[in-house]
């Protein structure tokens, strides 16, 4: 792995900076700041463990330029800030989004071209347009929706999309900040000659994820069958049969490690990155599993309406990134959902409190 002098996580303090930051910790020589503002509850649970493993914490918002000033020199960049759920914006003000996402993203960048650093983006899969997924031609299965593999639209399959999915329409103003933000990142690459890596993400779960009903939902599920608090299936007639693949937050670290290896391969090329199909699930099927790691079971209630923003079935197609970086998600859904049960069992009661 090239050796970087100095490494800045934004978001550094949340679920996936957090989980990356250890990674490289313990991979590494590299001097490690973690820059959060620490919004989010339960992020500040993160400074002891940075103290703990020499990492340092630098308190700013990515969104304000004088909080920059307060950062060393650095090589290196990931961004990890945002602003995660694809339901803001639906309502009211869509500011918030276009500030944390895509104004944050510009700061990012400008203070990768005044120290002369390389920077990785963390996208989204949402950045496919919604009524062109929900055109796909599916069928109802007993547990779950599924794609079929002859598709309307190039860049799509039973296996999930890929990076050659029509990107024409809407798709959430979240998806539209983090779409826009890659296109700053192609250009200063153009421009600048900046190393850029961009990665979409699917759904990303594992320990210390302080889950959310629009943002975490692996371990909003798990941690409410743990401590046996209601839950909902929401949409398409709530029958809990629309699927998402999902990625532990260890098989990206892993990736992550594997890309830091290829700086002639940041060339603001966006890889999909997701669990793919065989590491997908239904929340009829993650209840399932849920009550069988916890041993509690309850009966769900149910919200037919379907959101606006919502989708039946995404699922990533990791083809271009696994043959690029010889790189595939190592564990299931079985390994995704006991991990997050084990971190709750063993957390202090503190952390136990807001996951409750």
């Amino acid at each position: 792995m090239i050796e970087h002098k100095t490494i800045v996580v934004t978001g550094g303090a949340g679920f996936v900076g957090s989980s990356l930051i250890h990674t490289l910790r313990r991979t590494t020589d590299s001097r490690i700041i973690a820059f959060d503002n620490l919004r989010r509850r339960g992020s500040e649970l993160n400074l002891e463990r940075f103290k703990d493993s020499g990492v340092e914490f630098v308190h700013g918002d990515v969104r304000l330029p004088s909080d920059w000033e307060s950062l060393p020199a650095f090589d290196l960049l990931i961004d990890c800030s945002a602003e995660p759920s694809v339901t803001q914006g639906t309502t009211g003000s869509g500011w918030p989004l276009i500030e944390n996402n895509l104004v944050s993203t510009a700061h990012c960048l400008e203070a990768a071209r005044r120290n002369d650093a390389a920077l990785m983006l963390l996208s989204t899969s949402r950045i496919y347009p919604i009524r062109s997924l929900e055109s796909l031609t599916w069928e109802e299965q007993g547990t779950r929706y599924a794609w079929l593999d002859e598709q309307p639209l190039p860049g799509v399959s039973s296996q999930g999309v890929s990076e050659l999915f029509p990107l024409q329409g809407a798709r959430s103003l979240y998806g539209a900040t983090k779409l826009a933000s890659e296109y700053l990142l192609q250009e200063y690459h153009y421009l600048h000659g900046m190393p850029v890596m961009v990665n979409r993400c699917g759904v990303l779960a594992g320990p210390w994820q302080m889950g959310k009903v629009d943002q975490g939902v692996v371990s909003l599920w798990v941690a409410r069958h743990y401590f046996e608090k209601p839950l909902c299936y929401k949409g398409f007639g709530g029958t809990g049969k629309q699927v998402r693949d999902v990625l532990h937050i260890d098989d990206f670290s892993d990736l992550l490690l594997e890309q830091l290896k290829h700086k002639e391969k940041w060339d603001a090329t966006p890889y999909n990155v997701g669990g793919g199909l065989s590491s997908s699930t239904s929340l009829l099927e993650l209840t399932k599993l849920c009550r069988e790691v916890t041993g509690h079971s309850f009966e769900l209630a149910k919200e037919e309406k379907t959101s606006e923003v919502d989708l039946r079935i995404y699922l990533t197609d990791n083809s271009r990134v696994s043959q690029e970086f010889n790189w595939k998600p190592k564990r299931n859904m079985q390994d995704i959902v006991e991990s997050i049960y084990q971190w709750i069992d063993q957390s202090p009661p503190g952390l136990q409190k807001i996951l409750g």
